[in-house]
């Protein structure tokens, strides 16, 4: 009963509410599971938008002025509620998150419109926390309109944003050293819109003609898919199924720091929904996102219901052989399965 008074207050808009149950949610309890469980019919409505990139290429404040801009648009347009979830690394000394890159958000506080999450990513790989897709189903259900997930710095495996995110922004600037470092990275197949933050800086027309030369490797461009919670791109002259025009992520220059070009940004997210809606991609990226989840809860529950019903400290002994080199990874895992039938 207690789970459905706390879902109905964030329905109703109870910010303090929808704190506590983002908290709940985060730390995996119980009450947390329920409340998701009452909360999950009504998600579905949000647009999830990722902001990636490396270290240093001014996610934060992207994020500040983009949102700046949703909350008081141009003329004619009418503003949005907004969430943002920003994944933080975690600290060494108390295992939360470090807030230091929230201090550029600082001129958000106090606005109704806009909830500020963050969150630390507790080991997880991928540039996003594992605890990150239900914190964003709550913050759907509670009736933001857009939901920008800002991830740590971007690497060679910190893709997961793809699996989660209906448009992915990546974000490069000059000046970072190798100018293909993002087609290197492995990031530049996840994007979506493309932006070279710090377009006043030295070097600019360098790293946009990279980004470039990368979209124009290939053609025609590999369509991206979620196959059982893998990112797979898939060539449409290979005899792929899916059939359909194609998204050219635009590259566009801005500068986070007085704003230039964020309303270009905007435009470009709004036309990446729209093409999602006319397409029918939107319902297969819905679709992947919830596939995702489920096959990774559902080997979760798995693997430990198996680890539960093993006798004794027999996965202790076969871990001790492993590490001994006694037997492969392949034979434990045939030793276990043995042993539980």
């Amino acid at each position: 009963m207690v789970a459905v008074d706390l879902a109905q207050r964030v329905l109703a808009g109870d910010r303090l509410a929808l704190a506590r149950t983002l908290t709940q949610v985060e730390n995996g309890t119980e009450e947390g599971q329920l409340v998701l469980n009452q909360l999950f019919p009504h998600t579905g409505k949000a647009h999830l938008v990722g902001i990636t990139g490396a270290s240093g290429t001014g996610k934060s404040s992207l994020v500040n002025q983009l949102v700046r801009h949703y909350r008081k648009p141009d003329p004619g347009e009418t503003s949005k509620q907004v969430a943002i979830v920003a994944v933080d690394p975690t600290s060494p000394f108390s295992g939360g998150a470090i807030l230091g890159d929230r201090i550029r958000m600082r001129d958000l506080a106090g606005d109704p419109g806009v909830f500020i999450r963050s969150m630390a990513t507790r080991g997880s790989l991928g540039g996003i926390a594992s605890a990150t897709s239900a914190l964003v189903q709550v913050l759907d259900a509670a009736g933001y309109e857009l939901v920008l997930i800002e991830t740590v710095g971007a690497g060679q495996s910190e893709v997961d944003i793809a699996r989660l995110a209906h448009t992915t922004v990546v974000v490069e600037a000059p000046g970072l050293g190798d100018d293909i470092q993002a087609i290197k990275a492995g990031i530049m197949e996840i994007a979506d819109v493309l932006v070279v933050n710090k377009a006043d800086l030295q070097g600019v027309e360098n790293t946009e003609r990279a980004l470039r030369s990368a979209l124009n490797l290939s053609h025609p461009r590999p369509r991206r898919l979620l196959h059982h919670g893998r990112l797979e791109t898939i060539d449409e002259e290979s005899g792929s199924t899916h059939q359909g025009p194609m998204w050219q992520p635009p590259i566009l220059r801005t500068i986070a720091l007085d704003g230039t070009g964020i309303p270009g940004l905007s435009d470009a997210i709004a036309s990446h929904r729209a093409f999602l809606e006319s397409t029918g991609g939107w319902e297969e990226r819905e679709r992947w996102r919830l596939q995702t989840e489920f096959d990774l809860l559902l080997q979760n529950s798995l693997v430990e219901n198996f680890l539960a019903g093993l006798p004794g400290d027999e996965y202790q002994q076969v871990l001790g052989a492993l590490l001994e080199r006694r037997i492969s990874p392949l034979q434990a895992v045939a030793q276990l399965m043995d042993d539980a039938i």
